[in-house]
């Protein structure tokens, strides 16, 4: 009888490699864009799929003192990775079930209705999210003066509201946004201010009052209409090829037939698909990067598959591998190829290779 335990299962073949240099890289931008303002980090997310606990700590080490989370649940994985001293915000505030855990965690709770007020009854520190127009979280400007009275007895560690139209440096939303949050923020005289994300911190001073929040920007996008600032590649995600074949002209590429060779072809098949979080609006858009060209995606996205045209590419072999995310194939550009934002394609690929198996 043969006791030896069975191999583990092989992992996909999709590789994510964090640079934590780059994100505090792209943290150290931040200060310099906002010289009077502290710079805090927004991990929320798994670090938008990047790795909050590697990323927290290299942000920590770098000086960040001031951390958001949008759940209580990764709020206390990140304290676990930080120890006691960095204050830790957490955007969607607290619930019955977990106000214990602020305590013994020592967490921030953002404070975005009267419910919550009341919730938390004045347990301790709080943030209070005012709504200036996303409609989304936050006290309404008819709930303000309510507000106000309710958290007469707790200290505001903060009074902060978030910008709906910061993508557009110009759009006419952002400066009605900065009336009404400046006018809401004459009810807490005492408590610091912020107002600007990633995208909100570029529009100018105005906006930056004590402290601003960089989140997609730490991971290497400010995600702008235009005009985006460069920005360290945070993520590089790679996959191998595992076959490389001549393709006769007229000969169709992968599920449905949407796209034939015009001519003679050398095609790699490469080990990643939509269940590596590869999205399948890059079909005809995307591209792998070998050996310093652009190989553009043929055909359909597969659940684990890819096919791309290397001809004339001598490099390409099974076992080499391809660049679909990372410094040779930025962020913005990939986003764009996919009429989506850098956020949903690192919290969707980048989030989906690590979860599977990739390691910082």
């Amino acid at each position: 009888m043969n006791d030896t335990a069975p191999p583990p299962p092989r992992p996909r073949l999709a590789r994510l490699k964090v640079d934590h240099t780059a994100i505090v890289e792209n943290w150290r931008f931040f200060k310099t864009q906002a010289p009077g303002a502290a710079v805090a980090a927004v991990v929320k997310a798994d670090s938008y799929g990047l790795g909050c606990v590697a990323a927290s700590r290299a942000l920590a080490q770098a000086g960040a003192r001031t951390f958001f989370t949008a759940t209580s649940a990764e709020a206390l994985i990140v304290r676990k990775a930080l120890g006691e001293g960095p204050q830790i915000f957490v955007l969607n505030g607290p619930a019955a079930t977990d106000l214990d855990l602020f305590a013994q965690a020592k967490l921030t709770p953002v404070l975005n209705s009267l419910a919550q007020i009341k919730l938390w009854d004045a347990r301790g520190s709080a943030a209070l999210h005012i709504d200036t127009g996303m409609n989304r979280l936050g006290i309404g400007p008819d709930e303000l003066t309510r507000a106000a009275l309710a958290l007469k007895d707790t200290t505001l560690a903060l009074i902060m509201s978030h910008l709906a139209c910061a993508n557009d440096l110009k759009h006419e939303m952002n400066a009605v946004q900065l009336k009404r949050f400046i006018d809401a923020a004459t009810l807490f005289p005492k408590a610091p201010l912020s107002l600007a994300a990633s995208a909100g911190a570029m529009i100018g001073p105005d906006y930056h009052f004590d402290l601003i929040r960089p989140g997609i920007g730490l991971y290497g996008s400010c995600a702008l209409d235009a005009d985006n600032p460069s920005l360290a590649a945070a993520a590089t995600i790679e996959a191998p090829i595992l076959q490389v074949r001549d393709v006769q002209a007229g000969e169709s590429f992968g599920y449905g037939a949407t796209a034939s060779a015009p001519q003679k072809m050398r095609t790699a098949t490469v080990a990643l698909g939509y269940a590596d979080g590869y999205l399948r609006s890059l079909a005809g858009a995307g591209y792998g990067v070998l050996a310093g060209g652009r190989r553009p995606v043929l055909g359909r996205i597969s659940m684990d598959l890819i096919i791309i045209d290397v001809t004339g590419c001598a490099e390409a072999a099974p076992g080499v591998m391809v660049e679909f995310l990372g410094p040779n194939a930025p962020l913005n550009d990939i986003a764009a190829r996919a009429a989506t934002s850098p956020y949903e394609i690192l919290t969707t690929f980048a989030g989906t290779v690590r979860k599977i198996g990739a390691r910082a």
